[in-house]
């Protein structure tokens, strides 16, 4: 591999695990405003509609000259920002009005089954062993860390709304993979989130998706503290820098890789967790951990084999970002 492509490689490693580390923050913010009596859909609506406004500016100055590249890419934010922002969110959401947090956990994850199945499919570009044997360990460690054996609930219509929200997650990293480039990933985000936020709203107004919140006083991190606190860092951690940073890593890396690269999601958010509330991870979840770690690292490998550099969708083909 050649020294440029080593380093693109490497910087979409590195944003790959910021996104997931950025996602994995959303459960202990949303925990507080959840305590505090915010439904679901108000919760996710405040944090894409808050991201769309923070990334609105950057966003307009970074397509500054390249608007015929907006109007080019209209048809892909609009399915992003429904499937990929608004759709995995809500069908997530909703999973787990009827399934216990690790069933809906472990059956979105396997959007990145999907993501291999689509790159086999699409472009041809088979999974062999390798791939396959860090899929499984991966996947394995998944179970471990979110305790998917104890106090579970199956119930047919949450496993249907996780299955959904698998499909959402597929979507959101060959989505982030395949765009323009010269639609900057600050651009994605920021119209992606717009598309989002005005599809949560829009399903808020005609009753479809509960909207309640309350503008007290909320207690996160052990204290009390305003509600704007955990609305500004779902808004600007888990979800302005966590899609830009993710959009940015799957076009360096190519949705296959990046999408197990994103598993580690789960480790990061039992870590912060623990920091902000206590929650001290077990040893069987640090050992899935490791696990997730070990799988992505097989696939990693299997990538940097010569003949899955592929002419189409090659995972480590770096475009002019």
């Amino acid at each position: 591999m050649s020294s440029s492509k080593s380093t693109h490689a490497s910087a979409g490693l590195g944003l790959a695990l910021v996104s997931a580390a950025s996602f994995g923050t959303s459960g202990s913010f949303a925990r507080s405003l959840s305590d505090a009596g915010w439904s679901a859909g108000a919760a996710v609506g405040a944090r894409v509609g808050v991201a769309a406004a923070i990334l609105a500016i950057p966003a307009i100055l970074a397509m500054r000259g390249r608007w015929h590249a907006m109007r080019r890419n209209t048809g892909l934010l609009v399915i992003y920002g429904l499937t990929a922002v608004a759709g995995g969110q809500v069908c997530y959401f909703n999973a787990v009005q009827h399934l216990s947090v690790g069933v809906a956990l472990l059956l979105e994850y396997l959007g990145t089954v999907l993501v291999v199945a689509w790159m086999w499919l699409r472009h041809g570009n088979k999974p062999r062993r390798l791939t396959l044997i860090g899929s499984m360990i991966a996947v394995a460690g998944l179970v471990l860390v979110i305790d998917v054996l104890g106090d579970t609930r199956v119930d047919a219509v949450g496993v249907m709304w996780a299955l959904a929200g698998a499909v959402g997650l597929a979507m959101y990293f060959v989505l982030s993979a395949t765009t323009d480039d010269e639609m900057p990933p600050i651009a994605m985000a920021g119209g992606g989130m717009a598309v989002g936020a005005l599809a949560l709203f829009g399903l808020g107004g005609l009753g479809a998706l509960p909207m309640r919140a309350t503008f007290g006083t909320v207690h996160f991190a052990g204290r009390a503290t305003s509600w704007v606190v955990p609305v500004i860092g779902l808004s600007l951690v888990a979800a302005a820098i966590a899609y830009v940073s993710g959009i940015a890593a799957a076009r360096l890396l190519g949705p296959r890789l990046s999408s197990f690269v994103g598993l580690t999601e789960v480790v990061f958010a039992v870590l912060v967790a623990w920091v902000l509330l206590g929650e001290l991870p077990t040893l069987v979840q640090l050992a899935g951990g490791a696990l997730i770690v070990a799988g992505v690292a097989l696939v990693r490998v299997d990538e940097l084999r010569p003949s899955l550099q592929a002419p189409s969708g090659g995972p480590l083909v770096a475009p002019a970002t």
